[in-house]
């Protein structure tokens, strides 16, 4: 059996292609080498450059990679997708390392901290307390509730701060105009906000339900105006709430551009109404971060501010007028469980107001702006981007 060697050379109909294959041969090589390349970095490709007013709102020593950080705050105020952020600053060890403004807006500017004031309310609450003014587990002390056979009377301020009174509150809905939180502050309850909210009935029983309410905050301010005063002189009311307000925590706290706004009866509305500037925002933070104190002075006993961090009955996501890194029952989730650190708190508002703070990692994040709420998902994850940073483990 004879065996046949292949040719030595391709037959002559086959050179036409042999010679197309190796014309081509550079180009390949070429594209080859290039996605080489591209798999020694990781299949990454480069970042752009930043600016320079990106870079100069870094300080020196951040406490985080500072490009990183850098190019993670100015994302807050160039992707579209993530509403206008007016301001932020991040604090670490007490110090500012990042601080940032949007056109218009500037360290001296007072911006409003919507439902953030919930938390102020809180403080001044447990200021009160601890001056014996008010007791947190006993009926709240509101005249209308008093009367004999009045359910309402079982309410205590426990209940009121951690959101769990029973009153009848509808925050949001469709149309806007039909929720109490919209009547209350712009309709027919404008006048006497605490009027307003007090008069709602029970629907629950006393602490058997959460229900997030602004009206309740209004109620809680009531309650401390009325714990300061027995005048109904709107202007009285409003001069003993600032004046009480001014010594015992703004001034304390360096909070010194902190400013409330009251209603025609001189109730301070402390659901939503207090302005402050970001700096002064972030103090706040840094107060709670140092559980009540400020350069070796205890503003608030220690203790509040624990009762403030503990997870209300009903919702572990929400403590005493602030809300904790734990998920919500609703599912919607108001901070980031799962990638930060489980006692992180934060002081939220309306249209993407944030204090956020990480004691662990002596962080105090402030970032106000507008972000409506299709966008806030992502702007929550991008403000959890910047805690991680600073992950020590």
């Amino acid at each position: 059996m004879v065996t046949r060697r292949p040719p030595l050379i391709a037959p002559k109909r086959r050179l036409p292609t042999l010679l197309a294959a190796r014309s081509r041969a550079p180009a390949l090589l070429a594209a080859l080498s290039l996605a080489l390349l591209a798999g020694c970095g990781g299949g990454q490709q480069s970042e752009s450059p930043l600016s320079a007013q990106a870079m100069a709102a870094i300080g020196q020593r951040p406490g985080a990679p500072r490009e990183a950080l850098a190019r993670a705050v100015d994302e807050l105020f160039t992707n579209p997708g993530l509403g206008e952020t007016r301001a932020l600053v991040v604090m670490h060890r007490g110090r500012i390392v990042a601080e940032r403004y949007g056109p218009g807006y500037g360290p001296n500017t007072r911006l409003i901290g919507w439902s953030m004031s919930k938390t102020i309310t809180s403080v001044l609450i447990g200021l009160l307390i601890s001056d014996g003014r008010l007791t947190l587990d006993e009926s709240a002390p509101v005249p209308s509730w008093q009367r004999p056979g009045d359910p309402r009377g079982e309410i205590t301020l426990r209940q009121l701060l951690q959101m769990r009174s029973g009153l009848r509150h509808v925050e949001t809905t469709t149309p806007p105009g039909d929720a109490d939180t919209v009547r209350m502050l712009a309709l027919d309850g404008r006048d006497d906000m605490a009027a307003y909210a007090e008069a709602q009935p029970l629907v629950a029983e006393p602490g058997s339900h959460w229900e997030y309410s602004t009206a309740t905050s209004v109620i809680l301010s009531d309650i401390a105006t009325r714990a300061l005063t027995d005048s109904r002189d709107p202007a009285v009311r409003r001069q003993v709430v600032s004046d009480y307000l001014r010594s015992r925590l703004f001034m304390p706290a360096g909070m010194n551009s902190a400013t409330p706004e009251f209603d025609a009866a001189g109730t301070m509305i402390g659901g939503s109404m207090i302005h402050a500037t970001a700096r002064d925002w972030g103090r706040f933070g840094e107060f709670l971060r140092s559980n009540g104190m400020l350069n070796g002075a205890r503003i608030v006993p220690s203790d509040w501010v624990g009762f403030m961090l503990s997870p209300a009955p009903h919702n572990p996501g929400y403590g005493a007028q602030l809300w904790l890194n734990r998920p919500q029952p609703s599912g919607k989730e108001e901070l980031f469980p799962g990638r930060g650190k489980a006692n992180i708190f934060a002081a939220i508002g309306h249209l993407g107001q944030y204090v956020i703070v990480s004691p662990d990692q002596e962080l105090t994040i402030v970032r106000l702006g507008k972000t409506d709420g299709p966008m806030r998902p992502a702007l929550v994850r991008k403000l959890a981007d910047i805690v991680q940073l600073y992950n020590q483990d």
